[in-house]
């Protein structure tokens, strides 16, 4: 047999429910510390030190010594992507109570991906750039330009485009699109929202929308905390339809 990726060993750190727990606490991509990440997954501080360090030897995790603590954090969007992609295919159970309750419904009006934003904010940004023509959404093998209602035929996967007007766009919310464009990392890329089953946009363009935002005071990161607080929803509406 010719080599193959050994798919089989990585995907063993994720195929452990303490583990698990503590990664998609770290998915907001701010570090915790192990007495936190030990009480996300019900399991004592020692077990939880083993856990955290086998996933970080496997490059998944980082740690950031802080005096006598250790903080750990998602090694980068590479990993955010993997968990990312295998909650839609998980199954969820249902909320119980009313903080559980709550605490839902804030994730799926509006809360981050590492360093984007997901849920249904999320996915109506993604929504609202296609419907401004910023982004144009192509079938995924040749290249044709799809409108943004078009469904696409077939188990090709859509990707998106930059349209030649998205510099001004964005220029009204202080994103340099030249910048984005200039980082290591794709500007537009897509995730399959686990809440919404839609996607929402990621890359180095969601992320830097996201922060604009913030700096905007559009909407607000809360320490420890994946939901977001959004202040002023009406000019993110009026921002994406102002074209």
């Amino acid at each position: 047999m010719d080599p193959q990726p050994d798919i089989a060993s990585v995907a063993a750190h994720f195929a452990d429910r303490s583990r698990a727990a503590m990664m998609l606490e770290l998915l907001d991509g701010n570090a915790r510390p192990v007495t936190r990440l030990a009480q996300v997954a019900g399991v004592r501080t020692s077990t939880a030190s083993e856990h955290l360090s086998r996933l970080a030897g496997a490059g998944l995790l980082v740690v950031e010594p802080e005096g006598r603590v250790r903080r750990y954090r998602l090694a980068g969007t590479h990993v955010a992507v993997v968990l990312e992609s295998l909650l839609p295919l998980a199954s969820t159970p249902a909320p119980t109570g009313l903080r559980q309750v709550t605490r839902w419904d804030r994730l799926r009006v509006a809360r981050s991906c590492y360093d984007h934003l997901a849920g249904s904010l999320g996915t109506d940004i993604l929504a609202g750039l296609l419907e401004a023509g910023t982004l144009r959404r192509t079938d995924g093998v040749s290249g044709t330009v799809r409108g943004p209602h078009d469904k696409i035929a077939g188990p090709a996967e859509p990707s998106y485009v930059l349209a030649p007007c998205a510099g001004e766009h964005l220029a009204r919310v202080d994103v340099d699109l030249t910048a984005v464009r200039a980082a290591r990392r794709p500007a537009v890329k897509v995730c399959t929202d686990w809440t919404e089953q839609r996607h929402h946009l990621a890359g180095g363009l969601g992320a830097a929308l996201m922060q604009a935002f913030v700096d905007l005071g559009w909407i607000e990161r809360r320490p420890g905390r994946r939901d977001i607080l959004v202040h002023r929803p009406e000019r993110i509406q009026g921002w994406l339809h102002a074209v």
